[in-house]
């Protein structure tokens, strides 16, 4: 029997060691990274769930692997999956298997942006959405004629209603405290610095209920009450498939976490029903609380900035619900001055956040922003992809330079993260809370939330 090892670069860490010490001293800076990092890999996953059982399948991370000191030498195919800041690292284990005469694979949105830098370094990458691509990809394999290039047929979009169903199986739930599912994929707003809605699919796009609710219950054979992460680019894009989808989750007794737009704020029944599911947290780009800085974001339309007005009274609906949200702003946007940093600070205090992440702008390969910078002669060191952590910075600024970006950045964190603003934070919404009418009302109300209002 043929056995595949699947690989996860997981562990990000960012290289400014101003930044990585604050994240031993003010944890709640890099809370956020840190979870995305250590959430097993879904893509891997849900390959391993196209396999078909005549192959052993193994599912490593490779935070894991350093741990035990080597890679595994008794694979017969591999496949990797990365970050951006891991790539180079990524690429040095595919180089130690096809020295070993292992044929690699490579793919995911980070080899989809880099797919001729990455065939150096493999024996095949795959470019575009994986599934439509994997059954072919195993069929070659077994006949001993891997192509180099597997690519998504122009125009080529999966239809989310023939996803398998990840290897949740494969997994360890103790190492985790969360696991993913996916129930979209794109987001309309197409923002210059995403890649994921440009490059992977050209039309937002949802998974069928019952395919969710199975996936959930795969997980619940390992996992009895599980905190889930919906990996959506926008979740609610569509409202009424995820009103559908809500009235499932309320029977499943779940702890929820996504991402979404601000659209959530303008419907009362869905946020009613984001609350008795057991969503805990939606996670809004924000990006900026200066409408110049919001403006031509995104490549479609100027919504951000149209929205920007409406900013606060959006937080303080969605957060009477007993759902907290954790507000992104991303420093260094093009119409930003050194004044940014307090216009951030003041706006999270005003606004009663929750919880807030601060990233810097980041160039990463394949976004319209990167090729943009690379134009304009702004991008520091081409190919540095070790500095696409989100936390250290890869270009020049516009209208500051990089030390005042450092070092804003920096003085923004340490005030955001300090134990006195997290705490006033947390005491201002669970003084809302306990006053708010949209709290409680329902039968299924989070344990967790209910807690906070306490």
């Amino acid at each position: 029997m043929k056995k595949i090892g699947f690989i996860a670069m997981s562990g990000v860490r960012a290289h400014n060691p101003e930044l990585t010490q604050l994240g031993l001293t003010l944890p709640g800076f890099v809370d956020r990274n840190r979870i995305v990092a250590s959430m097993p890999s879904l893509g891997l996953l849900t390959l391993a769930g196209l396999t078909p059982p005549h192959f052993a399948v193994e599912y490593r991370e490779i935070a894991d692997l350093r741990e035990m000191g080597g890679l595994p030498e008794d694979y017969d195919l591999v496949a990797i999956s990365t970050f951006t800041a891991q790539l180079k690292e990524a690429y040095r284990v595919a180089d130690f298997y096809l020295s070993r005469k292992t044929p690699v694979i490579m793919g995911g949105l980070t080899v989809t942006s880099l797919p001729d830098e990455a065939k150096a370094h493999c024996t095949s990458v795959v470019i575009g959405e994986g599934e439509p691509l994997w059954p072919q990809v195993l069929a070659d394999f077994e006949r001993g004629a891997l192509q180099p290039v597997y690519r998504q047929a122009p125009g080529g979009n999966f239809d989310l209603r023939d996803a398998p169903m990840p290897r949740f199986d494969l997994l360890n739930p103790d190492k985790y405290n969360r696991l993913t599912v996916q129930t979209s994929r794109g987001c309309p707003h197409k923002c210059e610095f995403c890649a994921s809605s440009i490059l992977l699919t050209s039309r937002y796009k949802v998974k069928p209920v019952a395919k969710v609710l199975a996936e959930i219950h795969e997980i619940k054979k390992i996992w009895p009450r599980p905190f889930i992460e919906f990996a959506d680019d926008n979740s609610f894009v569509l409202r009424d498939h995820y009103k559908a989808l809500l009235r499932e989750l309320v029977k499943e007794d779940l702890r929820w976490f996504t991402e979404a737009d601000l659209n959530v704020a303008k419907d009362d029944e869905l946020l009613g029903l984001m609350r008795d599911s057991g969503c805990q947290q939606v996670l809004i780009g924000l990006e900026s609380p200066r409408s110049a800085s919001l403006g031509g974001m995104e490549l479609n339309s100027n919504w951000k900035a149209r929205q920007v007005d409406l900013y606060r009274d959006a937080i303080a609906k969605i957060q009477s619900y007993g759902i907290t949200v954790n507000g992104c702003f991303i420093l260094g946007l093009d119409h930003d001055t050194p004044d940014v940093f307090d216009n951030v600070l003041t706006f999270v205090r005003e606004s009663g956040l929750y919880e807030v992440q601060v990233t810097f702008l980041t160039a990463f390969p394949g976004t319209p922003l990167y090729h943009r910078l690379k134009a304009e002669g702004r991008i520091l060191q081409d190919g540095a992809w070790e500095l696409c952590t989100l936390f250290d910075i890869n270009f020049r600024p516009k209208n500051m330079t990089i030390v005042e970006l450092q070092q804003g950045f920096l003085g923004l964190v340490k005030q955001l993260y300090s134990a006195e603003e997290t705490a006033t934070r947390r005491r201002g919404f669970k003084a809302k809370l306990r006053h708010s009418p949209n709290f409680g009302r329902h039968a299924v109300v989070a344990p967790a939330v209910e807690a906070l209002a306490a």
